[in-house]
């Protein structure tokens, strides 16, 4: 995953953000059709048994300045799967502590070639909106106590219905028809053997995916495809 986000103002959106025990999403969800790394977005975590929707910069590792924080050297907006159960890795922890979800009706992927773009695809839910895996961590600055939060969404292999136009990565997807995303806000839940599914891509929501002539105007430039989802 390439790091941008649609988190566009749509009904499918707010009503997952409602579904998910959100009151008035709409005052504090930090909108944005073209959401990059490094950017301000909302994420949905649990505490106290609460839910609630918190800013939280779109990079996990932040670094401390004179003032506040600022992103890490350490690329760190995607958690690979394969480093979530690496003990000391950036991921470890909050794996098991700190999992938070990011609501979106779609995301971006560009496909490279010899380091170079050779293309760029958007993907949106179709009569919904996605539920991202992520993880959070909370930093208090020591000079001016100030407290934020960053955030991080997991990555998978790329599904197979997806490397036609991603041949590197997706995101993970959470399943909204059971109790999944309540055990993965669950704060007090560190059994993550049970997350060991989830951690093999599939794709739960049919998505639209269509070319577009550059990330940061997303004008599609073709036909949009519809992408099944699988059958369980």
């Amino acid at each position: 995953m390439c790091g941008r986000l649609n988190v566009s103002d749509d009904p499918f959106v707010t009503q997952l953000l409602l579904d998910l025990g959100i009151e008035n999403p709409k005052e504090n969800m930090h909108f944005g059709r073209f959401k990059r790394a490094t950017d301000i977005i909302s994420i949905v975590t649990e505490k106290n048994g609460k839910r609630q929707l918190i800013p939280a910069t779109w990079w996990l590792l932040l670094e401390s300045t004179e003032t506040g924080f600022k992103p890490s050297k350490y690329t760190s907006f995607n958690s690979r799967y394969d480093k979530l159960n690496v003990p000391g890795s950036a991921a470890y922890k909050p794996f098991r502590e700190s999992r938070c979800v990011i609501v979106t009706k779609g995301f971006g992927e560009t496909e490279f070639r010899d380091k170079k773009p050779l293309h760029y695809h958007d993907f949106e839910a179709v009569e919904g909106a996605l539920a991202l895996g992520g993880l959070y961590k909370e930093w208090q600055h020591k000079g001016t106590g100030e407290i934020i939060y960053s955030c991080s969404v997991i990555t998978l292999p790329a599904h197979d219905k997806i490397k036609p136009y991603h041949s590197k990565a997706s995101p993970l997807m959470l399943p909204q028809q059971d109790n999944t995303i309540d055990l993965w806000l669950d704060e007090h839940n560190q059994q993550v053997a049970m997350f060991n599914d989830l951690l093999q891509p599939k794709l739960h929501q049919a998505l639209n995916v269509y070319p577009i002539d550059k990330p940061s105007s997303y004008l599609p430039i073709g036909e949009s495809n519809k992408v099944e989802r699988d059958i369980a």
